[in-house]
């Protein structure tokens, strides 16, 4: 992997990737393929209409359906979804989080039941990279030990050992792989831990970033904590991280998270948001976002946004939005989510380009401004 940094603007970076398959831009949000697919979506939609660079897909998920050993039959996620651009690949840290009534972690890794059909795995650092080598992803997220917010000083202290301990042990086992002719073009990411706490987030830092990661994440946030604590927290840690390597903000969030962030030094993105909201009815824009449900839109000829050059609002009004998404037609979702990853990557376009020309900070004020704030 290679990594430029084009131009920054105060802490705002904009910034170069390239994987062995596409050319990432920064900042990037990558839509999220839980499992090798963007829900309603397929790869023609993220290739020719999102031009989309890199997405997300979920180890957890793909190990349990349809299983990475299949996927490694196909040639990799590329080849078995089509879509030819980077993958990056969640470890399945968030999930024994978010499934923790089903899992359970010790000092050596995380034990859970499939909430597919209850059946029993256990998911360790060399584990989690076998996994993602058989899935063929371009960037590969570690095992890491996440913790629900607030959490007591002892938890977060655990919370940081096992960590570094698994990003040790999985640095020295890609090494040794790589050493042995695999995995060449295949990059590793750490994740950063400690909650919102000052003293935890650098210490896990300071640990972590000695390692020699091809980038850095920063996890544990976003998790039921304040908006400004994450701000805060994101603000404090990103000065520990290197600046020759990529910096990702996992599970963010907010177009409003995006531009804060972005402003705190961050590079890379991901969020269930756009697609989850648009399945909801929550659309996007300029503006800020509409509810297409409501019944002022029943006749409404208008695009979702005036300003925004999506398929959907090139093609469609609100007024036939609104009575897909009331008669429950399929239809429906696929073109909500064009239009609001569309904003999503778009957005990130935009602050690219201020921070090319040195004008982050009148796009951030614009930005708000549009939206009353």
């Amino acid at each position: 992997m290679q990594f430029h940094i084009d131009k920054t603007d105060a802490k705002a970076r904009a910034c170069t990737i390239k994987t062995a398959r596409s050319t990432i831009q920064t900042p990037v949000f990558m839509p999220v393929g839980t499992v090798g697919s963007v829900k309603s979506l397929d790869a023609n939609d993220m290739l020719n209409i999102l031009d989309a660079q890199i997405i997300l897909g979920n180890t957890y998920h793909l190990y349990l359906r349809p299983g990475d050993k299949i996927i490694k039959e196909f040639g990799g996620l590329h080849n078995f979804t089509k879509f030819n651009k980077s993958f990056l690949t969640d470890s399945g840290g968030f999930q024994a989080f978010s499934l923790s009534d089903i899992s359970k972690a010790d000092e050596n890794g995380v034990m859970f039941k499939s909430h597919i059909d209850g059946s029993t795995h256990y998911f360790t650092p060399k584990k989690v990279l076998d996994i993602e080598y058989n899935l063929n992803s371009d960037i590969m997220m570690i095992l890491d030990d996440l913790i629900k917010l607030p959490a007591e000083k002892k938890r977060v202290e655990l919370s940081i050992k096992r960590t570094v301990k698994w990003a040790n042990e999985s640095i020295e086992y890609h090494k040794q792989v790589q050493n042995e002719g695999y995995a060449l073009h295949q990059n590793i990411f750490a994740i950063l831990q400690g909650g919102t706490d000052e003293f935890y987030r650098k210490m896990c830092a300071n640990e972590l970033c000695e390692l020699d990661f091809d980038g850095f994440a920063i996890g544990g946030l976003s998790v039921g904590e304040p908006n400004q604590d994450m701000y805060d927290t994101v603000e404090f840690t990103t000065p520990f991280m290197p600046e020759n390597k990529p910096r990702y903000l996992m599970g963010v969030g907010t177009p409003e998270d995006l531009v804060e962030n972005v402003e705190r030094g961050i590079d890379m993105f991901d969020c269930v948001m756009p697609t989850r909201n648009a399945r909801n009815g929550t659309l996007f824009a300029s503006f800020g976002k509409i509810s297409i449900k409501a019944a002022r839109f029943i006749s409404d000829n208008l695009p979702i946004d005036e300003e925004c050059d999506c398929y959907t609002c090139k093609n469609y009004s609100r007024a036939y939005l609104n009575h897909l998404f009331r008669s429950r037609e399929l239809t429906y979702f696929r073109l909500a989510s064009l239009h609001n990853l569309y904003y999503y990557i778009n957005l990130m376009k935009q602050i690219r380009a201020s921070i090319l020309d040195e004008k982050f900070s009148e796009f951030k004020k614009e930005f708000y401004s549009k939206r009353g704030k």
